[in-house]
C-alpha cells in the first residue's frame, strides 16, 4: 500500500537554462514534473519513471541526471540545463544538436533528449573522446529504435566540430 505524503508545498527558486524560476511544489516532487508541468519545458520526457532509460535527462551542474528520480528539494540551488537551453541566443543549435540532425540520429525521437544531454556532458568533460568513451557515456541511455550507430556518428561529428573550433 502506498503512503500519502505528509509534506507541505514549499517554494523553490530553480535556476533553469540560466533563468531563475520560483515554483511551488511538494519537496519530493520529481524535477521532471516541475520542468514539464510548471515550466513547460518538454525536452525531458517521461520514459520509465525509474531512472533507467534516460529520456528525462537534464544536466545539473554539468552532470547528466535523471530528472524523473531527482526530487525538486534535492536540486536546491544547483544549475539545471535542459536540451532547449543548449540553443544559442541567436537560435543556433548546439554542435551536438546539429550533429544529431546531420546524422539523422533520431528515429522515433523519444530518447533523443537524453542522448543529446549525455553527449553534451561527455564533450564538456572530454572534447576528444575515443569510441570506447563514447560508448561508455551512452550506456545510461536506452534507444529501442536501432539508431545507435547514427547516434555514435553524431557524437563523433560534434567532437570533430568542437575540436575544429578551438
Amino acid at each position: 500500500m502506498r503512503s500519502i505524503s505528509n509534506s507541505k508545498v514549499e517554494s523553490y527558486d530553480l535556476s533553469v537554462n540560466g533563468e531563475t524560476h520560483t515554483i511551488e511544489a511538494l519537496p519530493e516532487t520529481p524535477l521532471l514534473y516541475i520542468l514539464r508541468n510548471q515550466l513547460t519545458l518538454y525536452g525531458p520526457k517521461y520514459g520509465c519513471g525509474l531512472g533507467q532509460c534516460g529520456s528525462c535527462m537534464v544536466l545539473i551542474e554539468g552532470r547528466p541526471v535523471m530528472s524523473c528520480i531527482m526530487s525538486v528539494q534535492a536540486v536546491g540551488t544547483k544549475k539545471i540545463g535542459t536540451v532547449s537551453g543548449l540553443v544559442g541566443n541567436n537560435g543556433d543549435l548546439h554542435p551536438v544538436q546539429q550533429a544529431f540532425l546531420d546524422e539523422h540520429a533520431a528515429q522515433c525521437g523519444y530518447c533523443t533528449n537524453g542522448m543529446i544531454m549525455s553527449a553534451v556532458a561527455l564533450l564538456d568533460r572530454n572534447p576528444s573522446p575515443d569510441l570506447k568513451e563514447i560508448h561508455q557515456s551512452m550506456q545510461i541511455n536506452l534507444c529501442r529504435c536501432g539508431s545507435q550507430s547514427r547516434i555514435i556518428r553524431a557524437i563523433q561529428r560534434a567532437a570533430n566540430h568542437l575540436s575544429e573550433e578551438k
